[in-house]
């Protein structure tokens, strides 16, 4: 199949959503959610944010967004990269992007 051609992702059906957004609202964590469900942390982050749900903060204080992070990889720089050129982990550059409101890409996605 050619790149232009590529099914969308189906969607993530309305009664999971509902369960979803129930075990988050009782305090399971969207890393909680992904070890049980058959989604990708961004699908159930984004079923959960298009749900209504309001996201509960990170429980580790992250430190401010250095200025040029998300235009950076809004323009095409990988987590990896931005990790790097930042000097700090992949982990805490994602999660950086995350609380900016980022929609990160798919691994492999330019």
């Amino acid at each position: 199949m050619s790149d232009d051609h590529r099914a969308e992702p189906a969607p993530v059906p309305d009664d999971v959503v509902r369960e979803l957004a129930e075990h988050y609202a009782a305090g399971e964590t969207i890393e909680g959610l992904v070890a049980r469900y058959p989604y990708s942390y961004r699908k159930i982050r984004t079923a959960l944010l298009d749900a209504g749900v309001t996201l509960r903060p990170p429980r580790i204080p992250l430190p401010p967004t250095p200025p040029g992070l998300v235009n950076a990889y809004l323009d095409g720089r990988s987590i990896r990269q931005l990790a790097t050129t930042y000097g700090m982990s992949y982990n805490q550059t994602r999660n950086l992007l995350l609380a900016e409101g980022v929609e990160l890409r798919r691994r492999g996605q330019p």
